[in-house]
């Protein structure tokens, strides 16, 4: 009784409203390039000192799922990724859009958005402790391996093996400039101090997938005005819901998996579902065209994180990834302490959040379903127009995360590269990929190994890597073989989306 009692009061009127307001905030600062909802988060923080905490706690909540689905819509109308999660979605929502789809596109994200995040509160509310110890057993060994395997997927994002190694390798290389991971020693600064702490990532990626756009746009700009495109207000009908099914469910269950192991994060299960759902289809050639499962794939996975990053957060005092790291901040402010004494010392806390991620999810659908017809209005701007607010937006974004003019030059920087790599056929996306996971391997294959006296076999002895050694394994011969195929059958192979 006691329990249903904890689940009734998120519905009280004041909770709808406070987690509505987190969700609608959430979704406009996802929207907008360069405000993630790690920002959100730690900006609103201080906002909950005062508020009981099961309130303070869900609106936190809200901005976060909110803001990982708002990062969807830039991403599709404007190939500008709002967050760093969305920047697998942009590969078939932009080209979509570009098709006047941009209302099927936008529904697709949406509903596929929902049903990951339900699936992953689902998990949460049921499985966290017992799925959190699984995720406990990960150590150096096990991150490097998921890294790996991770690095691998490059080759079934790229139409060309050899083109998408050298992005691979090039993002790899690129990841190294920083301060190193086990020592400390500044690397490939060139004595810059802006540089000490790496590049930024968040304005590496909007110059990657924005700017770059931009300037393979000027051409056009400056010719007679293009005619508009015409945009199509249609949500996905019956048809394109069955076709994306088994892309959806498949994404949220990566989302929920990847979600739980801590310190990987959104980005890291978007692009895994991305490649797990095009490695599997009977028509992996229309991946990065504008097809419906592309989108269904990473926005699910992205949004099933927000709920199953809870999980060792909540039972093992472990965030699940940098926005959970912000919210065990907003858990500390109210004296309470993540693990396994809050499931027995404030069981109502507990059940508030669980309802309280379903509630968000819920209106996150809501928001999102009635705001397309707006968001879609974004593409009947003229061109000129448009490409120079992104442009305004591109530096605004940059700057603002932390007010340092190093990540300008990061961002342009990186917008000459994008460009560069999708004029002579390089995979951006490769790029990104390798941007993530490349410090996360090196980081954890150096601590593995001092761990075990640079015992390799040690090192990849435990069942779990070997696991996914083996899944590396398979992901790099199985693209070897598919491409085998294609060329004795004379088909060419499918074009990298970019």
């Amino acid at each position: 009784m006691d329990n249903f009692n904890y689940l009734f009061a998120v519905f009280r009127p004041d909770v709808l409203l406070v987690i509505a307001s987190g969700t609608l905030g959430g979704l406009i600062i996802g929207a907008l390039p360069g405000l993630t909802a790690t920002m959100g988060v730690a900006l609103l923080i201080p906002l909950t000192f005062g508020m009981d905490p099961m309130v303070g706690l869900n609106m936190l909540i809200g901005i976060y799922i909110g803001g990982i689905y708002g990062g969807s819509i830039s991403s599709i109308l404007l190939r500008t990724p709002g967050t760093p999660a969305s920047a697998a979605t942009l590969l078939d929502g932009y080209p979509l859009a570009q098709k006047g789809q941009a209302g099927k596109a936008l529904g697709m994200a949406t509903i596929s958005s929902f049903v990951g995040g339900i699936l992953a509160a689902f998990v949460l509310a049921s499985l966290a402790p017992q799925l959190a110890a699984v995720a406990l057993k990960f150590g150096a060994p096990e991150y490097f391996a998921l890294a790996l395997f991770g690095l691998t997927i490059i080759a079934s994002l790229s139409g060309s093996i050899l083109k998408g190694a050298v992005a691979g390798a090039l993002g790899v290389l690129i990841s190294t400039v920083g301060a190193d991971p086990i020592s400390g020693v500044s690397r490939y600064t060139f004595g810059f101090p802006g540089f000490a702490g790496g590049l930024a990532f968040t304005p590496a990626l909007i110059g990657l997938f924005a700017l770059s756009e931009v300037f393979a746009q000027m051409e056009k700009i400056f010719r007679a005005e293009d005619a508009p495109i015409k945009v199509s207000r249609d949500f996905p009908n019956l048809a394109d819901l069955r076709q994306s099914l088994s892309a959806m469910l498949r994404g949220g269950l990566i989302g929920t998996i990847v979600g739980i192991i801590p310190g990987t994060g959104s980005g890291t299960a978007s692009w895994i579902a991305y490649s797990e759902v095009r490695r599997s289809s009977r028509e992996p050639e229309k991946f990065g065209t504008g097809h419906l499962p592309g989108i269904a794939a990473t926005e699910s996975a992205n949004n099933a994180v927000c709920a199953s990053a809870l999980i060792p957060l909540l039972a093992l005092g472990v965030p699940g990834d940098v926005v959970t790291a912000v919210l065990m901040g907003g858990l500390m402010i109210q004296g309470l302490a993540p693990g396994p004494v809050l499931f027995e010392s404030r069981p109502d806390l507990i059940i508030g959040i669980f309802g309280g991620t379903f509630v968000a999810t819920i209106f996150m659908l809501l928001f999102g379903l009635l705001g397309i017809p707006l968001f879609s209005r974004l593409l009947l701007v003229p061109k000129r127009i448009l490409t120079m607010s992104i442009v305004a937006f591109c530096f605004i974004g940059s700057f603002a995360i932390n007010l340092n003019v190093v990540d300008l030059y990061t961002m342009v920087g990186f917008g000459v590269l994008g460009w560069g790599m999708h004029k002579y056929g390089f995979s951006q996306a490769a790029l990104c990929i390798a941007l993530i996971l490349g410090p996360m391997a090196e980081a954890n294959l150096r601590r593995g190994l001092l761990q075990t006296g640079d015992d390799i076999v040690a090192f990849i002895s435990g069942p779990i890597t070997l696991l996914f050694l083996a899944l590396t394994a398979l992901s790099v011969i199985l693209p070897l073989i598919r491409a085998k195929r294609l060329d004795s059958s004379g088909i060419a192979p499918a074009q990298s989306p970019n």
